[in-house]
């Protein structure tokens, strides 16, 4: 392939790299709000946002398609919907796993096993239960609105599930950078976050302030496997382990408890994911293929965290005595 091909496929790469990238931030901000808070990996996030998209499915497939609304109402009730199931997994997960070994100030590697052990009862509780209705992968229903692009020049075309990922995503984004910086909720959140002892003496109930943390953070993800599953088509039990480990990976990146570095992460990891499976097999002329492009992200993550372990915006955290 020649040089002049190779250009001309750099913008579709660019924006389908952004979609994804947008797709794993919105993931990443549930990792990262949990660990800001509690400075807790919350390994289960993947499969929350699984269970919340899976759940969608089933409403548009049973419910809101056969009553033949309109496509945006459709898509709108599913992300609801979704964000509702997925906080209330999430605020199960923290009332009934977390909470209890807070209060006994159980070791931190404790937390961290227990978040795993959710995630497994997760993935065979929703494959059990899908299982008993069929087949549990659970493809995306055909919504005829969305299944047609457009042009934007030059030749590049965005399909409007595309275009739909992209004006949800930031949207998202910016309901929880508001609803963090201008809320007095958000004032909690930061001021626990900070502090947890102090806070409490200022009269914040740090134990609802945890809550609604984890509600947030499981809202936004289940949405995310709504939008995930328009992306890609469809959803099962196992699908939120490898978009989670990628999202805590882009939170990692752009500074885990930072939501602009979770931003940023997501987009940076989307993008040199879809360079690298585009481009490296160009490159190598077949020797590497796309099956390789992990290896280049990852091993590209090791570098960037050996020189700023803080991530790209990240900061030091320091202990207190």
């Amino acid at each position: 392939m020649d040089f002049s091909t190779s250009l001309g496929l750099l913008p579709p790469t660019l924006l389908d790299g952004a979609i994804l990238g947008l797709l794993y931030a919105t993931i990443a901000l549930g990792y990262t709000m949990v660990y800001g808070v509690l400075r807790l990996i919350n390994f289960a996030h993947g499969e929350i946002f699984m269970v919340g998209g899976i759940a969608a499915i089933e409403l548009l497939t049973f419910v809101l398609i056969p009553l033949g609304l309109p496509p945006l109402l459709m898509l709108g009730i599913g992300l609801m919907f979704a964000a509702c199931v997925s906080a209330a997994v999430a605020l199960a997960a923290e009332r009934i796993a977390y909470r209890p070994l807070r209060k006994r100030r159980a070791p931190r590697l404790v937390p961290l096993i227990t978040a795993i052990g959710l995630s497994l009862l997760l993935q065979d509780a929703v494959r059990f239960i899908e299982s008993l209705f069929g087949n549990f992968i659970r493809p995306f229903p055909a919504i005829p609105s969305l299944e047609g692009s457009f042009e934007l020049g030059g030749g590049l075309i965005l399909s409007y599930k595309s275009l739909a990922i992209l004006v949800i995503g930031i949207a998202m984004l910016a309901f929880l950078m508001l609803l963090v910086n201008r809320t007095k909720l958000g004032q909690a959140i930061r001021a626990v976050a900070q502090d947890p002892r102090a806070s409490t003496l200022m009269g914040i109930d740090v134990d609802r302030v945890v809550a609604a943390t984890f509600a947030i953070g499981g809202a936004l993800g289940g949405m995310a496997g709504l939008l995930y599953a328009l992306q890609y088509g469809k959803l099962d039990p196992f699908a939120g382990f490898i978009p989670g480990l990628k999202a805590f990976t882009a939170a990692v990146l752009g500074g885990i408890g930072s939501i602009p570095g979770a931003m940023v992460g997501g987009l940076v990891l989307g993008v040199m994911e879809v360079m690298s499976g585009t481009f490296l097999p160009i490159i190598t002329d077949g020797v590497i293929g796309t099956d390789y492009k992990d290896v280049f992200v990852f091993g590209l993550l090791i570098l960037i965290l050996i020189f700023r372990p803080g991530g790209l915006l990240g900061k030091s955290v320091v202990e207190k005595v």
